[in-house]
C-alpha cells in the first residue's frame, strides 16, 4: 500500500490535535448522526436483515477461501467478454500499468468515478507525474480535490466540510481546474449541486478515457458493478472510448446471484437508500455501445498477506459501506484525517496495519483508534468483527511474531513504546499461573487500599488521566468465598 498521508503523526497526537476543531467536531456530529439514523430506518425494513447479513459474511467467507480459483475464472470470464485483464502487485505496479494505457491513448486526462484502490494508490499522483491530469467527478471528491484536500470518509469524503466552506472552494478554484463557479454562488445545496454539474459537464464530454474502480466483480460472467447515487459514475462508464477499472482481488463474488444479497445491504448501510440510484454493471465490451476498449487492473498490495492471517482477513469482506464510521465514537470525535490513511474509522484501523504493515509510528497506533465498543461489529452488513481483529493487532504489535509481508513469512519485533505493557502482560501471566501469590498479592493489595495513589506514575498516566482507578475491595473475593463457605453463611 502506498505511504500514509504525507507529514501524519500517530494517532493519538492527531486526533488530539482534532479534537480542538469545533467546526470540524460540529460538521461530523451532524452528519454521522443523520446518516445512522436513516440508516437504522432502512435496516429496520427488512424482516430477513439478520439473514441477508449471514449470507453476505458466509458468500465473502467461500470467496476468500477458493480467491485463486475464482481470480482466474474472473480472467477467463473478462477476456471472452473482449476486455483485458492486468495483474499488479503493488501500488508502483498499478500506476505503472494504468499510465502506460493512458499514454497509449494519446491524450492527457482521464474522469474518474469515485474508487477506494485508486487512491489507496495514489493514481492521481502518479499520473500527474507522467503529465495525465486526473478528474474527480463524484461531487465530495471533487469538492476534496479541488481544495487540495484528502478525503476523511469512505462514503462522503469531505464530510469535514459544510456548506460555507464548499462554497468558497467553488468560487476560489473552480476557474483553475475548467468552468468557472456561477456568479454569485450561494451555500444552497441546489445551487453547489448545479455548479458542479455545469463544470463536470464539459469534462465529461470531451474525456476519451475513463478510470474506475468496482463495487464487485463477478467471476461467472466477467460484469462488474458500480454503484452510486449521483450518475457522474454512469457518465465516466459511458461516455469514454477507454475504460480502465482498478478493482482489489477481494471484490469478486462467485455468481451474478450473489449479487442480489449485496445490492439490498450495501445501499442501506452506506446511503440509507433502498435501492441506489444509479446501479451499472458492464462485461468486456459491445461494438456500439459504452467503451470500445476496457482494462482491468486487478490489485493485490497487501491483500494476500492479509489472507493468511486467519484473524485479520475478515476485514477483507469488507463492502466499503461506511456504517462502521458513521457509529464509531472515536471517528464522530476525530474526524477521519487523523487516521493517516484514505480507510479511516474502524474498518481502516484494521484494514491499513494489515495493507501496509504496522512498522510505521502511525499503524502501530491505529489498533488503538478504538474504545471497543462493539458499534462498528452491530452494524457491519457482512459481520466483520472488528473488536476481534483490533485486538489481535494490538498483541501484533506488543508483542511482534511471525506474519507475511509481500508474500514471505517474517518475524515483527515489537513495536518501540510499550515495554511497560508488555511487563505489566507477562507479569500478569505469572502471577495467574500461580495461585499462592496470586492469593498472596490480592491480600496485600487490600490491606494498603488507603495508600493506593489515585492515578498512575510513569507510563500509566495516558491510562489514569482519563479514568478512574478501580477500588481494590476490602477482602479479596477468594477470602471472602472460604469464610462464607461460598455465600451459604449469608455473610457480607
Amino acid at each position: 500500500m502506498s505511504g500514509t498521508f504525507v507529514g501524519m503523526p500517530a494517532f493519538p497526537k492527531a486526533a488530539h490535535e482534532a479534537v480542538g476543531d469545533r467546526t470540524l467536531r460540529a460538521n461530523l456530529r451532524h452528519a454521522t448522526h443523520t446518516i445512522r439514523a436513516k440508516r437504522a430506518v432502512a435496516v429496520a425494513e427488512l424482516e430477513d436483515w439478520a439473514e441477508l447479513r449471514e449470507a453476505g459474511k458466509r458468500i465473502k467467507d467461500h470467496t476468500l477461501r477458493h480467491l485463486d480459483r475464482y481470480l482466474v475464472q474472473l480472467e477467463e470470464s473478462v477476456t471472452a467478454a473482449g476486455g483485458t485483464v492486468h495483474w499488479a502487485a503493488d501500488a508502483e505496479e498499478a500506476n505503472r500499468i494504468v499510465a502506460r494505457l493512458v499514454k497509449e491513448t494519446g491524450e492527457s486526462e482521464v474522469v474518474k468515478v469515485k474508487s477506494m484502490a485508486t487512491q489507496e494508490i495514489g493514481l492521481n499522483e502518479a499520473l500527474e507525474a507522467e503529465g495525465i491530469r486526473a478528474y474527480e467527478t463524484d461531487l465530495a471528491e471533487l469538492i476534496v480535490q479541488l481544495g487540495e484536500d484528502r478525503p476523511s470518509h469512505i462514503l462522503v469524503p469531505a464530510i469535514h466540510r459544510n456548506r460555507g466552506e464548499i462554497r468558497d472552494i467553488f468560487r476560489r478554484e473552480m476557474g483553475a481546474w475548467g468552468r468557472a463557479a456561477p456568479e454569485g454562488l450561494t451555500d444552497t445545496p441546489a445551487e453547489l449541486a448545479e455548479a458542479a454539474r455545469l463544470h463536470l459537464r464539459e469534462k465529461f464530454l470531451r474525456a476519451k478515457v475513463g478510470v474506475s474502480g468496482a463495487n464487485f466483480m463477478v467471476a461467472e460472467t466477467g460484469t462488474l458493478v458500480v454503484v452510486e447515487s449521483e450518475g457522474n459514475g454512469r457518465m465516466c462508464l459511458t461516455l469514454p472510448e477507454t475504460l480502465i477499472s482498478v478493482v482489489g482481488i477481494e471484490k469478486i463474488v462467485p455468481t451474478w446471484r450473489d449479487l442480489e444479497v449485496f445490492l439490498q445491504t450495501l445501499p442501506r448501510s452506506s446511503t440509507a437508500e433502498r435501492m441506489n440510484p444509479y446501479t451499472s454493471t458492464w462485461t468486456g465490451t459491445t461494438d456500439g455501445d459504452g467503451p470500445r476498449t476496457f482494462h482491468l487492473v486487478l490489485l493485490d498490495n497487501g491483500r494476500t498477506d492479509t489472507l493468511a492471517d486467519e484473524v485479520g482477513r475478515q476485514a477483507l469482506r469488507c463492502i466499503r459501506c461506511s456504517a462502521c464510521l458513521n457509529v464509531c465514537p472515536v471517528y464522530e470525535r476525530a474526524g477521519g484525517h487523523a487516521y493517516g490513511s484514505v480507510y479511516p474509522g474502524p474498518i481502516g484501523a484494521i484494514l491499513s496495519p494489515q495493507l501496509r504493515g504496522t512498522q510505521s509510528e502511525i499503524d502501530a497506533s491505529l489498533p488503538y483508534a478504538s474504545s471497543l465498543c462493539g458499534a462498528c461489529y452491530e452494524v457491519c452488513p457482512v459481520a466483520i468483527d472488528i473488536p476481534e481483529v483490533l485486538v489481535h493487532l494490538r498483541e501484533r504489535v506488543v508483542e511482534g511474531g511471525p506474519v507475511v509481508r509481500e508474500g514471505n513469512r517474517v518475524v515483527l519485533k515489537p513495536a518501540k513504546g510499550h515495554a511497560a505493557e508488555r511487563a505489566a502482560m507477562r507479569a500478569a501471566r505469572w502471577a495467574f499461573a500461580r495461585p499462592g501469590a496470586l492469593r498472596t498479592g490480592q491480600r496485600l493489595a487490600s490491606r494498603t487500599r488507603r495508600l493506593h495513589p489515585r492515578t498512575l506514575p510513569g507510563p500509566g498516566k495516558a491510562w489514569s488521566g482519563s479514568r478512574d482507578l478501580p477500588a481494590v475491595p476490602a477482602e479479596p473475593f477468594r477470602d471472602w468465598w472460604q469464610r462464607t463457605n461460598g455465600g451459604k453463611d449469608g455473610a457480607k
